[in-house]
């Protein structure tokens, strides 16, 4: 009896952080748009990404801290869970409900192509790259691969976000048609003080979500094991919860016909999901001698592939219909399928 009293009490709180954490997630979206709108493209793209960059790597630091059994494969079914939910689930999505909407939607495919290219990189240096290597067995990295691997992910990363917000902004620019329709476009930019305290409330809102976050992780963790799942679940739990702020934010821009709003959003969080955390989770697992291990397998390996080429595709022509949502959408529930039917 007191067994179940306790689960009770322990659902209860569980449900109750998860609340909480849906709540702070969506204060730091709302504070987020507030400085993007500020900002303006594509700098706008930048905040939220970043914002998502650190809570996932403080959850994949703390359960690499733990120790627990298979906390070395963390920040890899992580990394991959969230090439794959931005290209196939979020993007997806947010061509799904778009062609819903407007039929049509158009963006500016050479900024696109640019990001996919740098993401494909990225992917292939981090994660297909351990498994080819001789140096050591299996899918890891020497140290000195890693170190490298890392330096190589920042430095293309720096490359990319020089290019988005220097030498080719206007590649990241709405389209003059999506202008004309963008409510936001034309809206009064906030005042500097709103900004400022919406710049405070989005770091309040990011503690709240990367404490809550860290809190849950056990529970993630806990009923995965009990579901008889495999661990790669708990990568891609991480994922979906830190991806929630930017997928939240794409799909409402998808909405309101502004795509372009949306796959940068996308496809930043990507970038900087592998651009950003995997370089300091590199320094931290040497710093500290922790377990690491990247390379994914041949199924996901296929899968992300498919994923990169579908993905250049649907971003080729700079124009998307429901068609092209679907396919992705499908893609993504294969994968989703597979992880837990391998």
């Amino acid at each position: 009896m007191e067994t179940l009293h306790s689960l009770a009490n322990q659902t209860w709180f569980i449900g109750l952080m998860a609340v909480a954490l849906i709540g702070g997630v969506l204060s730091a979206v709302h504070h987020a748009e507030v400085v993007a709108h500020k900002t303006g493209e594509p700098y706008g793209a930048l905040v939220l990404a970043i914002s998502v960059t650190i809570i996932e790597v403080s959850l994949i630091i703390s359960m690499m801290l733990s120790g627990h059994d298979g906390s070395e494969y963390i920040a890899r079914d992580a990394v991959f869970a969230t090439v794959m939910i931005v290209i196939n689930g979020v993007i997806g999505l947010c061509i799904f409900i778009g062609g819903l909407h407007h039929h049509e939607m158009s963006f500016r495919n050479e900024g696109m192509n640019s990001a996919l290219a740098v993401l494909t990189a990225l992917a292939t240096f981090i994660l297909v790259m351990p498994i080819v290597t001789t140096s050591t067995p299996g899918p890891d990295f020497t140290k000195s691969q890693l170190a490298f691997a890392g330096i190589a992910c920042f430095a293309l990363y720096g490359a990319f976000l020089f290019f988005q917000t220097v030498s080719h902004r206007d590649y990241y620019l709405p389209k003059t048609e999506e202008k004309k329709t963008d409510i936001n476009f034309h809206a009064p930019k906030p005042s500097n003080l709103k900004t400022t305290v919406s710049v405070v409330l989005l770091i309040l809102s990011l503690i709240v979500v990367v404490g809550l976050a860290e809190l849950l992780s056990p529970a993630i963790e806990a009923g995965v094991k009990a579901a008889g799942a495999p661990k790669t679940i708990v990568g891609i739990a991480i994922a979906m919860l830190v991806l929630l702020p930017e997928g939240f934010a794409a799909v409402r821009a998808a909405k309101a016909n502004r795509l372009q709003s949306s796959l940068n959003l996308a496809l930043g969080s990507a970038l900087a999901s592998i651009g950003l955390s995997i370089p300091t989770i590199a320094a931290i697992a040497i710093y500290f001698n922790l377990p690491l291990s990247l390379g994914i397998s041949s199924l996901n390996m296929t899968l992300m592939y498919l994923t990169f080429f579908i993905g250049a595709l649907t971003l080729a022509i700079g124009r998307t219909t429901l068609l092209q949502g679907v396919v992705h959408l499908i893609i993504f529930f294969e994968y989703l399928f597979l992880s837990l039917v391998p």
